[in-house]
């Protein structure tokens, strides 16, 4: 029990063909199948709950966020309206997570949206959480429950990995099997004609991200220069260190795992437009 699966997923819309717009059909097919290869993974992985991690949701200065509605839901802006999903939320294992941040001493909030009563509050899905489950298990006849969490930009990368050491605690305690997504885009600033400009450092902190998780040692992403981030406009690094405490490489360090530790596997990596999308796999050594 506990994380049985990871994945770093990116969650442009072009990595869904129906998102697609005329001309665009063939701009992203490499992250298309790894995508599909993640799915696959997914479905091996058998997970009874879903955690996804995405900078694109509620932002909270100096707190990390939980989502402890009942359901997620939500549609692809500009796409077809077919595009959508709508996923119950796992609400006991969400407040497992804030209980263990509590626990840790690292600042935190649930977040709900609508309704009072957990099981009526509906919260918005945003695309980072959508795209990944797309393709790993959001489908569904009966979707695994999902638990939405973000980051807090203002917090050190050190938090963030203690943030993934609290979700896999948290769902070992839970008996449940666990998938951990990842969901980054890299890089915002790789075309001159992109909404962020362009700026080398682009191409630079994708390189260097590639080659940690080629080498599958994530551990490092602590070093990386914030500077080196903010010039790159990615929205990536936070979730992926998020993704290493949860891992169990971090907490395997100072004899505090919890289940087996994930492996990673670079699986596709490229930039066809202004930002870069990567596809790996995180699964049990």
């Amino acid at each position: 029990m506990g994380i049985v699966f990871g994945a770093i997923a990116p969650h442009g819309g072009i990595a869904i063909a129906e998102a697609c717009d005329p001309g665009e059909e063939n701009l992203a097919l490499a992250t298309r199948r790894g995508l599909e290869e993640l799915g696959g993974l997914f479905d091996a992985a058998r997970p009874d709950a879903v955690v996804v991690a995405t900078p694109h949701n509620v932002h909270i200065p100096g707190a990390l966020g939980v989502v402890v509605a009942g359901r997620v839901a939500g549609r692809l802006s500009g796409a077809p309206p077919s595009v959508a999903l709508d996923v119950p939320c796992d609400i006991d294992l969400a407040w497992r997570i804030l209980g263990e941040l509590g626990a840790m001493g690292v600042p935190s909030v649930g977040i709900s949206f609508g309704g009072n009563e957990p099981a009526t509050a509906v919260a918005p899905m945003d695309w980072g959480v959508l795209i990944p489950l797309w393709f790993m298990g959001g489908r569904r006849e009966a979707p695994p429950p999902t638990v939405v969490v973000t980051p807090a930009r203002d917090l050190s990368a050190e938090v963030h990995v203690r943030f993934g050491e609290a979700i896999s605690r948290a769902a070992a305690a839970s008996g449940r099997r666990v998938a951990f997504i990842a969901s980054a885009d890299h890089g915002h600033a790789h075309q001159a004609d992109g909404p962020y400009g362009f700026d080398p450092a682009a191409k630079e902190y994708d390189e260097l991200v590639c080659d940690l998780v080629r080498r599958d040692e994530l551990h490092e992403l602590v070093h990386v220069d914030p500077e080196l981030v903010e010039r790159a406009k990615a929205d990536s690094w936070w979730q992926m260190l998020v993704l290493h405490g949860a891992s169990g490489a971090a907490g395997a360090a100072s004899h505090d795992a919890n289940g087996a530790e994930l492996r990673g596997r670079l699986i596709s990596y490229e930039a066809p437009t202004y930002f870069g999308m990567l596809t790996a796999a995180y699964e049990p050594a």
